[in-house]
């Protein structure tokens, strides 16, 4: 792992309590799934907020849902990061 990709992992891993581990299993699961299916998106939505410790409402996670199912996920990291504070 190059120093970039440490520094990457311990900025998430202080924000959201998940481990470079968890999230390389996490992208490794999803690699070939249907984000047009929405109980797929559903299922990690949950899965990422339960790793996060963080609890989401139902409102918040449709609304992810249906943005990642209709590809209308943000371009850049600060919009994503918006989109969950909503």
């Amino acid at each position: 792992m190059n120093d970039f990709q440490k520094n990457m992992f311990e900025q998430i891993q202080s924000k959201s309590n998940i481990s470079a581990e968890e999230i390389i299993k996490v992208a490794n699961s999803v690699q070939n799934a249907d984000f047009t299916d929405e109980a797929t998106v559903r299922s990690l939505v949950r899965q990422l907020a339960n790793m996060a410790n963080k609890p989401i409402s139902p409102e918040k996670e449709d609304k992810l849902v249906q943005s990642i199912t209709k590809n209308k996920m943000p371009k850049d990291i600060s919009t994503l990061g918006q989109l969950f504070k909503k």
